[in-house]
C-alpha cells in the first residue's frame, strides 16, 4: 500500500477494535490488508503500533498517541470531501455545452431551458447550433441532441422521440403541378434539394419500403431545413421535412402533404453526453430536463412558429 492516508484509516479502526480481525471486518477487507497496513506504517515511524502474541494484539503507547493525532487529522479529511461532495451535489452552477441540430435549436431549446436558468441563474448555457457532426470530447460538449444514428458507441444516449418525414407543398404550387400518384413521379415536378454539411452531398429523400431517390434536377438547394421550408412555404418547391417544422403549416392549410401512404418509418431523435467521469449535476439536471420535456416541445406549437 502507498496511500499513508487510507493507511492511518486502517490503523484508526485496528487502534479500536479488539482484533485485526474485527477491524477488518468493519473496513470491509480482509485480515491480511489489515496486518499488511499495519506493518508499513511500523517501517514509516519505525515503532511498533501493537504488541502482538498468540493469543492477542495490544495497541503500544507510540500507537496510542498516533492515534490521538490521527483521529482528528482523518476527521478534517472526511469534512473536507463532505463539504466538496455536497456543494457538488447541490450547486446548479457553471457551463452547460450542448450541440443541437438547428431546426430543433432555433425553435424549441432556449423556451424549454428558460425557466431552469432563471431558477438557477448561475448555470452559464452554451447552445452550439450545427448540423455538422461534432467530437463531443474534443469539443468540450457535454449534451448533443441529434437526429438520425448515432454512430458512436461510446457515448451514454437516449432515444427522445421518433421523427416522421412528410413532402410537402402549398395549395398554390399544386394549382400549377400535376399531382403526383408515386414517389419517384416527384422528380419531375419542381423540388428542393438538402446538402449534407457533412459531406457536401445531396441528401436523398427517403419513403417506404426502403425507396430513395436524389434530387437529379432541384429547384431550390440549401443546407438549412428551416430556408428549406421557408421557401416551400413561399410556394417555390415541394419539400420533404420532419414533422416539426410543417405540422403548424399543414393544421393551418398553408401546406399539403403529398404521397402520405408512402411516408418512410421515423427516424429517432435522441439525446447524448460523453461517458467520461463524474456528471455534474447542472449537466445532469439538462440533460433529464431535456430528455423529458423536449418529445413535449415536438408535439406542441413552437412559440416562433409560423413566422
Amino acid at each position: 500500500m502507498s496511500n499513508r492516508t487510507e493507511l492511518l484509516r486502517i490503523f484508526c479502526c485496528a487502534a479500536e477494535s479488539e482484533s485485526f480481525r474485527e477491524a477488518a471486518h468493519c473496513l470491509g477487507i480482509s485480515p491480511q490488508a489489515v496486518t499488511r497496513a499495519i506493518k508499513e506504517l511500523e517501517g514509516v515511524f519505525g515503532e511498533p503500533l501493537f504488541h502482538r502474541n498468540t493469543r492477542q494484539v495490544q495497541i503500544s503507547m507510540f500507537g496510542q498517541r498516533l492515534a490521538e493525532q490521527a483521529r482528528p487529522a482523518l476527521g478534517g479529511i472526511d469534512q473536507l470531501f463532505d463539504l466538496h461532495t455536497q456543494a457538488r451535489d447541490q450547486a446548479l452552477r457553471g457551463r452547460v455545452r450542448i450541440t443541437v441540430t438547428q431546426s430543433i435549436g432555433h425553435r424549441f431549446l432556449v423556451p424549454l431551458l428558460a425557466p431552469l436558468v432563471r431558477e438557477h441563474p448561475e448555470i452559464e448555457l452554451d447552445l452550439r447550433l450545427s448540423d455538422v457532426r461534432v467530437d463531443a470530447v474534443d469539443e468540450s460538449i457535454d449534451i448533443g441532441i441529434r437526429i438520425g444514428l448515432l454512430r458512436d458507441r461510446s457515448y451514454i444516449a437516449r432515444v427522445i422521440a421518433p421523427i416522421g418525414l412528410q413532402v410537402v407543398a402549398t395549395p398554390e404550387l399544386l394549382a400549377r403541378c400535376e399531382l403526383p400518384s408515386s414517389p419517384l413521379e416527384l422528380q419531375n415536378l419542381p423540388i428542393s434539394a438538402m446538402v449534407d454539411r457533412n459531406n457536401g452531398r445531396i441528401w436523398p429523400w427517403y419513403f417506404a419500403d426502403g425507396l430513395q431517390f436524389v434530387p437529379s434536377q432541384p429547384a431550390f438547394t440549401s443546407d438549412d431545413q428551416e430556408v428549406e421550408c421557408e421557401a416551400a412555404l413561399a410556394g417555390l418547391c415541394i419539400s420533404q421535412l420532419p414533422d416539426h417544422l410543417v405540422r403548424q403549416h399543414l393544421a393551418c392549410g398553408r401546406l399539403v402533404a403529398l404521397l402520405p401512404e408512402h411516408a418512410p418509418p421515423p427516424v429517432e431523435l435522441f439525446i447524448y453526453r460523453p461517458q467520461r467521469g463524474p456528471v455534474p449535476a447542472r449537466v445532469r439536471r439538462v440533460y433529464d430536463l431535456l430528455a423529458q420535456h423536449l418529445a413535449e416541445g415536438l408535439d406542441s406549437t413552437p412559440h416562433n412558429a409560423g413566422r
